[in-house]
């Protein structure tokens, strides 16, 4: 008998399922997730799922990883601090492309360098520059190098990488090595973003391997990709980015296997995040523009997702524009109050007492800061170091901290770098107090609602005295930005043209009047044509008031709060190859792959060369992230020309899929 564990790391919960043969869920477990190190959750959720179980840790053939990390890290502004090399690109490119965001302020250098279309060098690499450039750096944990068409011609990312590694020691991504596709600005974020997620990935398979090597689990370690397929730990740690949208990509697996679901949108209410994915005859799309989290247009394969800042532990905050007043949540993640009164019940309390006992409403009333490390990082500011160093492990009243403007926006860059955490008002907290949930400290978040709710409308008059009636306001809240993610996800999907964005549509007064059945000299009916599969822990307790505002289906499955766990542990392995072929004149075919460019004279031999080199590569791949038995797939696109009545050759992109399962068995 075959056992698989399941593992999905959320902002709130880490959540483990143990599978008999792939076809039965016979346990499974939540625990809090330990934010300052998620491998504690980790531990806690698989040593309670085999007690549960009764399965010895012996007995389990295969674990399988699914997390948030890096979709949160990039959708909360966190990450390491990195630096990027840009090849060959002109100047101010950077400014243009949006990496002046990305980098927020991380060092950077533009180097003379790069390729042709054809991968013909345009100058020589300055080795020189560079070398002098980072000797020079300090507190950097990666680096990130872009280099022009380097998918025709790697040569100066290689070289580059040697230099750095060299030089420093530190991992590198290179931009070629992420994507095979042109657009050099797009490959530089990628790798920008893939570089500052390394040291934060590779530190949280590494803890979760000592945690389940510590309950003697000695079976293959797996993570899931943001399309869904399995990858080897060790390739998650190499390309960390590929992990975005893991935990998203794992419940739509998962969401398939609990439901069978053909045609369907599935949303993901986590703490962080709302993951809304459509399943189209039974299998979620690749969005083919590339993974976006946040801000950020990736060159990642992944699931087509849209992921929003909302969910069960998403900052409440005061709407200020107009007369009435009101609340609006997310994007950011904080710590519920009512979770904060249960690992520090009297400094919370205190503090909240001493609060309502004011006759004057604070601007930081029922919020909490404290440091989450005891290390002194690097890379700060004379500011941000003096404001980490009045933070403790306790929570401290967020006004007893902030004394100024220039300290609130310290202590955002502390929080952007995980280094802090915020507790305040969150749905959740409205939640106990409502009584749809009563894990956490309900008093606690009672007396938050009452202080936030002390806050005035631009009218003049507070916003609730009832702390029951505040808490409903926030879920009605929650339910309604839900319903606008899901329409604007059910917009981006119709291959209609409606004449305006998504969101633009999905708030649009019509399109709501419609959900309500409008009757007037109008009639006007709308909602969703197919159903919602809603997961995570708390779907039930939203979800079912959002299915009824868009006039559809809500499946609420069992096991819908571990959907992801599940997703984890019975995808596949799936690795893809891709390579072009060029013609840089008539009758000469060049070959462009990762590592090196090949010249030949005829179409057909250059096609089976870069195939064969491509199944080489996903046949690695596969090996590599732990499938035995697996099934290539190879796909041609050659695009020619007609010009005098003949064919003329202009560009080949060949793929090829290695899919397997992983292998099991105890090591």
């Amino acid at each position: 008998m075959t056992y698989l564990l399941g593992i999905d790391t959320g902002g709130t919960y880490t959540d483990a399922v143990i599978l008999r043969e792939e076809s039965e869920v016979i346990a499974s477990a939540k625990s809090l997730t330990t934010r300052e190190d998620l491998a504690l959750g980790i531990g806690r959720a698989v040593r309670s799922v085999l007690s549960t179980s009764g399965i010895s840790a012996a007995q389990i053939a295969m674990a399988s990883l699914s997390t948030t990390l890096a979709t949160n890290a990039l959708v909360e502004g966190q990450g390491d601090r990195i630096a990027l090399v840009y090849i060959g690109f002109r100047n101010g490119d950077i400014a243009k492309n949006g990496l002046s965001e990305a980098l927020k302020g991380d060092p950077y250098l533009e180097l003379k360098g790069g390729h042709s279309h054809s991968g013909s060098e345009i100058c020589p690499l300055d080795e020189a520059a560079l070398s002098a450039w980072i000797t020079g750096l300090t507190g950097v944990s990666a680096y990130a190098v872009a280099s022009q068409f380097a998918t025709r011609n790697p040569a100066h990312e290689l070289r580059t990488a040697e230099i750095i590694k060299e030089i420093t020691g530190k991992p590198v991504s290179a931009s070629h090595q992420l994507s095979a596709k042109l657009n050099g600005p797009k490959r530089a974020l990628t790798a920008l973003l893939n570089a500052r997620l390394i040291g934060m990935i590779d530190r949280l398979i590494r803890r979760a391997g000592e945690q389940l090597q510590s309950l003697s689990i000695q079976a293959p370690l797996m993570v899931v990709r943001g399309d869904g397929a399995l990858i080897s730990q060790d390739q998650a740690r190499e390309k960390p980015i590929e992990t975005i949208l893991s935990g998203p990509a794992a419940s739509i697996v998962g969401a398939r296997w609990l439901t069978g679901a053909e045609d369907a949108l599935v949303s993901d209410i986590g703490g962080t995040t709302t993951d809304v994915a459509l399943l189209k005859k039974g299998r979620p799309a690749i969005d083919p523009m590339g993974a976006q989290v946040g801000p950020y247009r990736t060159m990642v394969e992944a699931v087509a997702m849209r992921t929003t800042g909302l969910g069960g532990d998403s900052e409440v905050h005061f709407q200020v524009e107009g007369l009435a007043g009101g609340v609006f949540l997310g994007p950011k993640r904080v710590l519920p109050v009512s979770l904060a009164a249960i690992e520090q019940a009297q400094i919370v309390h205190d503090a909240l007492d001493a609060q309502l006992k004011s006759t004057l409403p604070g601007e930081y009333d029922g919020r909490f800061v404290r440091k989450t490390t005891v290390e002194d990082p690097s890379g700060f500011t004379d500011r941000d170091r003096q404001l980490w160093l009045k933070l403790t492990n306790r929570f401290l009243p967020l006004g007893q901290v902030l004394t100024n403007r220039l300290e609130s926006q310290a202590l955002s860059r502390l929080v952007s770098r995980g280094l802090a955490q915020i507790a305040a008002l969150t749905p959740s907290d409205a939640s106990h107090v409502l009584g749809y949930t009563d894990v956490w400290d309900k008093e606690a978040a009672e007396k938050a609602l009452l202080l936030f709710g002390r806050r005035r409308t631009g009218a003049g008059v507070v916003l609730s005295t009832n702390a029951n009636d505040l808490a409903q306001r926030i879920v009605d809240q929650l339910t309604y930005q839900t319903t606008i993610a899901l329409l604007e996800a059910a917009f981006g999907e119709e291959e209609v043209e409606f004449g305006a964005s998504p969101f633009m549509l999905a708030a649009h007064p019509l399109l709501q009047k419609g959900l309500s059945g409008h009757r007037g000299i109008l009639k006007i009916d709308t909602g969703l044509n197919i159903p919602v599969v809603g997961l995570g822990a708390s779907a039930p307790t939203y979800y079912p008031a959002v299915g009824h505002r868009l006039n559809c289906d809500m499946i609420l499955p069992e096991h819908a709060g571990v959907a992801n766990a599940i997703g984890a542990v019975v995808g596949r392995v799936t690795m893809r190859a891709s390579g072009t072929i060029t013609s840089p004149s008539e009758g000469h075919y060049r070959v462009h792959l990762r590592d090196s460019v090949m010249d030949f004279g005829d179409e057909e031999e250059a096609l089976l060369a870069l195939e064969q080199a491509l199944c080489r590569s996903a046949q690695s791949a596969a090996h590599a992230a732990g499938a035995e038995d697996f099934e290539l797939d190879i796909s041609r696109d050659i695009r020619k020309a007609t010009v005098e009545n003949r064919n003329i050759f202009v560009e080949a992109q060949v793929q090829v899929t290695a899919t397997g399962r992983p292998r099991v068995g105890n090591l």
